[in-house]
């Protein structure tokens, strides 16, 4: 232990006598330890934590399958019958995420709203702080009305008072009462405030459907023994028993199961393990430009490490004091790292905070300092091993002479380092190339519809307020009239659903006189109710036949019976005309004027017929990457008035400037009804492209760092061959070398180095790159412009570093170089 302390203390001082040296190490490995640690705190808490829940490794998300497509929600007939015939599962629940306005309580306010099943507290082990929560009788339909309120929506709504319990809340015009509080920091599903009973919900007719599938999904809860394999086996026979026992409804259907764990990472697992490969490599750049440092540091020290040696110091107790300096380099570094990581992890969030999944637990805890330590302690290793043994072998006898060189192996050594760090560069550049070139295509892709001078805000009626079509239809005519009317306006429109978010939703389709498929081959569209003036205000090209207008409403069911009808039928009854995308058009009437077919919705018993009028362009719905491959289908809002629907406005300037006039309007036609989700159409583009726009970054920051390191090293090398060649230098121009003679063998030694790392860099990055294809939109990971283009600049960027070495060289003074020994 006094050894140890010893070579502590003494260590200290040769980074004291070095501040230079010591400066440049401890930065280098500040950012290396620094960007790994950021990155890890998103690792961890996004993919290597449990989620917050007892035994999390139990929990599981269901969903229903069909043939066409992989996740559809849950009718609520299939999910008592899933919870009644299970065997495998401890509890079973469901929910859905719906929004109530909050009146009678200062302003008013839309609340996101969990519609969960009581099991669903059951089965994430989930209890309130306050209060109780909902029991299985009261989570049917014609049970009192309750709600749970989630910790901040208690502390921000009503100031975090005990006397809400029990008390009653306006949602929707109806009264619930408050019977619980949940803890701080419980929120499922995500942007939830308060949750009600969902079986409610189930006496309405559409409830009772099979068919219907009201963007419910489960929640269950292995019991304990049961496996995930054992699970999928067990719900995979009821499935094909319901398809047997309900085979209009459920016929193809099947039942997803899968870890919840997954539905929360999403699909960002693999960008940030390639981020975290990545940000490793940065840090062994990092550690070949320390070690290439230190082995310079080495070779000033040659004196006094044969003083050592000569009195008695073995190579073990010599290499020991080098890795104790390099260890104690590496732990100052990993503490100002974790500096670094702390505004690493803000930028993070910052550049994309709704492109990572978990990012309220995303934070420095123990786990992190751990991995910091531990990182620091292995690094310190790793860039001190190679000096330390180097320094170990000592010619005692030559070196205090001062006349022995004893410099090849160390320059192979430092060779090699430069060669590695040119080649991993090389590789991070690519990656950030492909990026670029990726993300650049991807905001070059045409939406179908204009950005410019749109915002929209979302509005959703009470129903107990707004009971029939004519009141919802009423409500947003004027609303639409009212907006119009402010000035700089110069379009407004509402549509049940917004390009760039999946916002609409899909319905089954036939053509009509064309033969009916199997049920489960039925084809799917991407629908949307629209106002005559949507297309118009987003900008939609017109490609044939026409828009919607004023005329396109429910006049055509004047004098006809509907009793026979059941209720959603009797509300979809007035359907009669569809604007269809030109993907629609071509799908179908390939060759055929499309203006005036007819395609046919609804039961085969009663079936809706609705009359092509026009043909728009194609409208990106998903995603500027993303593409359902369905057709897309838009109706008329007058003909089926919903009470959710999206509010377009487009101004003549900043659409921003609108925000205050437009929420006063709504007041104005009911003083009860807020208005939510305010955006621009700019910023739902910018959201729908953020988990492209946080790797961008991220990635091309690293290659950023690791072409500075590899610059410095390059130069470093290059510096210190030309210092250490000084004698040859002078001997060459003393027998009549010219200087660019000089200036080429020097170049010609730095560039060999530099291709041999471009060449192994190319091979790498074919093979690494690969991993990054789902990253990637419109661009190949091994294409062949981006991999030229990066090392021809790294190459240049080389010969760059390369280039004021040579030209000292060429400065020497033959003269002094032969007194150089």
């Amino acid at each position: 232990m006094q050894k140890m302390w010893q070579d502590l203390r003494y260590g200290v001082r040769m980074l004291l006598k070095n501040p230079g040296i010591t400066f440049v190490v401890i930065l280098a490995l500040a950012l290396g330890i620094g960007a790994n640690t950021a990155i890890f705190s998103v690792v961890d808490a996004v993919l290597l934590r449990p989620l917050p829940y007892p035994e999390s490794d139990r929990l599981v998300f269901l969903n229903e399958t069909s043939k066409s497509m992989d996740e559809i929600s849950i009718s609520y007939p299939n999910f008592a019958d899933w919870r009644n015939q299970n065997h495998v599962f401890e509890n079973i629940g469901v929910y859905n995420r719906g929004s109530y306005n909050l009146t009678g309580v200062g302003e008013a306010e839309r609340i996101v709203t969990g519609q969960v099943s009581a099991d669903m507290f059951a089965a994430l082990r989930a209890n309130p702080a306050m209060g109780r929560l909902f029991t299985n009788d009261e989570d049917k339909p014609g049970a009192a009305p309750v709600v749970v309120l989630s910790y901040p929506l208690w502390q921000r709504r009503f100031g975090g008072q005990m006397s809400i319990l029990n008390q009653p809340l306006s949602l929707n015009g109806k009264s619930y009462t408050v019977v619980g509080i949940m803890p701080q920091g419980f929120q499922f599903p995500s942007r939830v405030e308060m949750w009600m009973p969902v079986g409610q919900l189930s006496g309405d007719p559409d409830w009772q459907q099979r068919g219907n599938h009201p963007g419910l999904y489960g929640v269950a809860r292995l019991k304990p023994g049961v496996s995930l394999a054992q699970a999928k086996a067990e719900m995979d026979m009821i499935g094909a028993n319901l398809g047997k026992q309900y085979n209009e409804s459920n016929a193809g259907n099947g039942i997803g199961v899968r870890p919840l764990l997954e539905i929360f990472v999403g699909d960002i697992r693999r960008a940030l393990w390639v981020l975290f490969a990545a940000v490793a490599f940065v840090l062994l750049i990092a550690c070949a430009n320390i070690a290439n440092l230190l082995l310079a540091r080495a070779q000033s020290r040659q004196k006094e490490m044969a003083i050592r040696s000569a009195m008695g110091a073995g190579r073990w107790r010599i290499a020991r004091q080098l890795l104790t300096e390099s260890v104690l380099l590496a732990l100052i570094g990993g503490t100002v790292g974790m500096l670094i990581a702390q505004w690493g992890i803000r930028l993070i969030l910052y550049i994309s905070p709704d492109a990572i999944p978990r990012a309220r637990e995303i934070s420095m805890d123990w786990r992190v300092l751990i991995f910091t330590i531990g990182l620091a302690f292995v690094t310190g290793l790793l860039f001190g091993l190679v000096p330390a043994l180097q320094a170990g072998v000592v010619d005692v006898h030559e070196t205090l002479k001062e006349t022995g060189r004893g410099t090849s192996g160390r320059h192979w050594l430092r060779s090699s380092l430069v060669v590695v760090e040119v080649a991993t560069t090389l590789v991070l550049l690519i990656g950030a190339g492909l990026m670029i070139r990726s993300f650049y295509r991807l905001q070059k892709v045409n939406p179908g519809f204009s950005y410019e001078h749109l915002t929209s805000f979302t509005v959703s009626l009470p129903e107990k307020k707004y009971k029939t079509a004519e009141q919802r239809d009423q409500f947003y005519s004027q609303l639409l009239l009212n907006l119009r009317g402010l000035p700089g306006v110069e379009a407004t429109a509402a549509a049940s659903g917004l390009p760039l978010g999946n916002n609409g939703w899909q319905t089954g389709f036939v053509i009509d006189g064309r033969p009916r498929p199997p049920r489960d081959q039925t084809p799917l569209m991407e629908a949307c109710l629209v106002t005559p003036d949507y297309f118009r205000a987003m900008n939609i090209p017109l490609k044939r036949g026409r828009y919607f207008t004023d005329h396109d409403d429910r006049s055509s069911l004047a004098g006809k019976d509907l009793r026979q009808l059941e209720e959603v039928e009797r509300d979809v009854a007035a359907m009669n005309a569809i604007v269809i995308d030109e993907e629609f058009a071509r799908r179908y009437w390939p060759n055929e004027d499309p203006v005036g077919k007819r395609i046919a919705m609804g039961s085969e018993k009663h079936p809706m017929l609705l009359t092509v009028l026009g043909v728009v362009g194609r409208v990106k719905m998903e995603g500027l990457g993303q593409d359902s491959n369905r057709v897309q289908g838009y109706f008329a809002f007058a003909q089926n008035p919903s009470d959710d629907m999206t509010v377009v406005v487009k101004a003549s300037g900043d659409p921003n400037q609108l925000i205050a006039a437009v929420r006063q309007q709504v007041k104005t036609i009911d003083p009860d009804q807020p208005i939510y989700s305010v955006r621009t159409m700019d910023e739902i583009r910018a959201e729908s492209v953020a988990p492209e726009r946080l790797n961008l970054t991220l990635l091309s920051i690293f290659a950023g760092i690791a072409l500075v390191l590899a610059i410095v090293g390059i130069y470093g090398v290059m510096s210190y061959s030309v210092t250490q060649r000084t004698h040859e230098i002078g001997i060459r121009m003393a027998i009549g070398a010219q200087p660019r003679d000089v200036f080429r063998m020097i170049i010609g030694q730095g560039m060999m180095l530099v291709l041999i790392g471009v060449g192994l860099g190319l091979v790498g990055a074919f093979a690494l790159t690969r991993l990054m294809a789902t990253m990637l939109f419109g661009v190949e990971p091994t294409d062949p412009a981006t991999f030229a283009a990066i090392a021809v600049l790294l190459t240049g960027v080389a010969l760059v570093a390369c280039y004021v070495p040579g030209r000292r060289a060429t400065k020497v003074d033959p003269v002094i170089s032969l007194r150089y020994e």
